[in-house]
């Protein structure tokens, strides 16, 4: 198994949504409002819509859940799904609260990214999984996307 670099996503984010406390723990919602994508294969724009329906459980941990929509520069749409994981340190987590710019060497932010479309340029997307780093900015997050081999 080997990783091949896809894309490099710039995901611009709304200002976090708090629903409060759940039995799963602190749900947050994030709209997703817009951004861009480019890789060797894929390259295009985010389209506004979408969300991360996010859960920040008591130890600090957010399950991210995301599902939003691709436009490649050739028209092409595109689904698509993330799932993963973001933590650290508590006082790291903390900066990262308050909108401050964090190293992401300081914290783990790492994705499981599925996609769907019907374009039939795209269609091996369909049988792809990636896998991601990233790193939360103020309004925005930035992720390195690889294909798994």
């Amino acid at each position: 198994m080997n990783l091949e670099p896809l894309a490099t996503f710039h995901v611009e984010l709304d200002p976090i949504l708090d629903l409060g406390d759940s039995q799963w723990g602190r749900r947050r919602v994030i709209n997703i409002t817009g951004g861009s994508f480019t890789g060797p294969r894929l390259t295009g724009t985010v389209l506004p819509g979408g969300a991360d329906w996010q859960v920040v459980h008591a130890d600090g941990m957010a399950s991210i859940d995301t599902r939003y929509t691709l436009r490649t520069h050739d028209g092409a749409h595109l689904y698509i799904s993330t799932s993963g994981l973001r933590h650290g340190p508590a006082q790291v987590l903390g900066r990262l609260a308050r909108g401050e710019e964090v190293d992401p060497s300081e914290y783990y932010f790492r994705l499981f990214c599925r996609f769907e479309t019907g374009d039939e340029r795209y269609l091996w997307l369909n049988r792809t999984l990636a896998v991601a780093s990233g790193a939360r900015t103020p309004g925005a997050v930035r992720y390195d996307a690889y294909t798994l081999t």
